[in-house]
C-alpha cells in the first residue's frame, strides 16, 4: 500500500473507532508502521478534525515529517514497533469498559475463551505511569509481551496487529469482553479457564477463519 492509500485507510479506521464509541473527542490515537518509521495521528484533535495529510510520519531515527505535532503517546507506539517486528499497527483507546477495568487496575483473566484473541490466557494491566513518558512505554512493552493487547492502569487500552484491521478487531473484542467481565463481577467471581484449556483455544484459533479452500470444496 502506498502512503496516500495508507493515510486514507487510517482516517477511515479513526472515524470507525469514534463511531463505535471507543474514543471520544481527542482521546486515543492510532499508528501504522511505514517506511522505517510510522504514521501516527496528531495530538489534541478529534476524529472529525483530522484529514489524511494531518497524519505525522515519525522515523525510528527521530526524524519527523508533518506540519502538526504527533500524538503525545508516540513513545509507546515506537517502542512496540521496535520490540515487535511482526506488528504493523497499534490502536490506543479510552473505550469505556476496558477503561473501567483498567481503573480497577485488574487484568482481564480467561473468564471467556475469546480472551485468547489477544494472544494468551489473559490481558495484562500495565502499572500506571504518566501518559506520554518513557516509563509508560516500558510498561506497555512489558505488558504486551506475547500479547496483542493490554490495559493501562487508570488510563485505557492498547491493541496491535499485523494489520490495522486486526488491531481494531482485537480492540473491539477487548472492550466487549471487559463489559461482560464487569457484568459477571457484579454477581460474583466468574469461573476461569485453566492454562491447558486456553492452550487448546489458542491452538484452534491458529487455524480458524477463511483459509484456502481445497480443490474438492472441503
Amino acid at each position: 500500500m502506498d502512503e496516500a492509500a495508507l493515510r486514507e485507510v487510517m482516517i477511515a479506521a479513526l472515524v470507525e473507532i469514534d463511531a463505535r464509541g471507543l474514543n471520544r473527542g481527542s482521546s486515543g490515537n492510532l499508528s501504522h508502521r511505514f517506511d522505517e518509521g510510522m504514521l501516527i495521528t496528531p495530538t489534541g484533535m478529534g476524529a472529525g478534525e483530522i484529514a489524511a495529510d494531518d497524519l505525522v510520519w515519525l522515523g525510528f531515527d527521530g526524524s519527523v515529517r508533518g506540519r502538526l505535532k504527533p500524538s503525545s503517546e508516540w513513545h509507546f507506539h515506537a517502542a512496540l514497533y521496535r520490540a515487535r517486528p511482526e506488528l504493523n499497527a497499534v490502536v490506543h483507546t479510552h473505550a469505556s469498559h476496558a477503561t473501567a477495568l483498567a481503573c480497577l487496575r485488574r487484568e482481564l483473566p480467561a473468564f471467556h475463551y475469546m480472551v485468547a484473541i489477544a494472544g494468551g490466557d489473559n490481558v495484562r494491566c500495565a502499572p500506571y505511569r504518566l501518559f506520554g513518558t518513557q516509563a509508560l512505554s516500558d510498561e506497555v512493552v512489558r505488558a504486551m509481551h506475547e500479547r496483542r493487547a493490554c490495559l493501562l492502569a487508570t488510563h485505557g487500552a492498547v491493541s496491535a496487529g499485523a494489520t490495522l484491521r486486526e488491531a481494531m478487531k482485537v480492540m473491539i473484542e477487548l472492550d466487549s469482553l471487559c463489559q461482560s467481565y464487569l457484568a459477571a463481577l457484579a454477581v460474583g467471581e466468574p469461573a476461569i479457564l485453566d492454562a491447558a484449556e486456553m492452550a487448546e483455544v489458542i491452538a484452534k484459533f491458529r487455524g480458524y477463519g477463511q483459509g484456502p479452500v481445497a480443490a474438492d470444496g472441503g
